[in-house]
């Protein structure tokens, strides 16, 4: 009788797990799952105008970027003081590379790849996991040596990004990640 018992127990739990798929998001599914989204490319994002405190980071950066872009011959800038504020306004000029991107209020510039390292860690959350994993750079182009003036980085580098998932039924679903980036085109 409690061996019936027993059977029918671990029949009923084997029945539910194949019915509702693992419990439990395993860290090579996510891995799996978060690298059909890489390479990504990297983008130097240059703004039509922006507004900066004077002597502030972004100031700096701003005025690097005015450095940077207009020694190459790539963009006209326009800066005008503001009070204790100076807008910066960036123009592409005709002879910029042609795969210089019109965006939402600038234009991007590719300046390298953002490859996928691995998940380094999973956190369950009230409704699913959330995964943390590494990329990497790589594949500079022409203009990388831009983006790492301006944000002190080196090809081989890497970053944490997070991934949050949701349990839908049997299977798992990944909702957003905090990567700014876009897949390769």
């Amino acid at each position: 009788m409690i061996m019936s018992m027993r059977l029918l127990l671990v029949s009923s739990a084997l029945i539910l797990t194949l019915a509702c798929g693992s419990s439990q998001l395993s860290q090579r599914e996510a891995a799996s799952d978060i690298r059909k989204d890489y390479p990504v490319t990297v983008m130097i994002r240059v703004p039509d105008t922006r507004l900066a405190v004077k002597g502030s980071t972004d100031h700096a950066r701003l005025l690097k970027m005015q450095e940077l872009l207009t020694k190459d011959g790539w963009f006209a800038t326009f800066r005008s003081e503001e009070g204790n504020q100076e807008r910066f306004t960036f123009k592409p000029l005709p002879q910029a590379p042609k795969d210089f991107r019109t965006a939402l209020r600038g234009v991007e510039i590719p300046a390298a790849q953002a490859e996928f390292v691995k998940v380094t860690g999973m956190e369950p959350t009230r409704d699913g996991a959330k995964v943390n994993y590494l990329i990497r750079l790589a594949q500079p182009t022409a203009y990388f040596p831009v983006f790492q003036a301006l944000y002190g980085v080196k090809v081989g580098d890497t970053k944490e990004r997070h991934a949050l998932y949701r349990k839908e039924g049997r299977s798992w679903v990944l909702q957003t990640t905090n990567e700014s980036f876009k897949k390769a085109e």
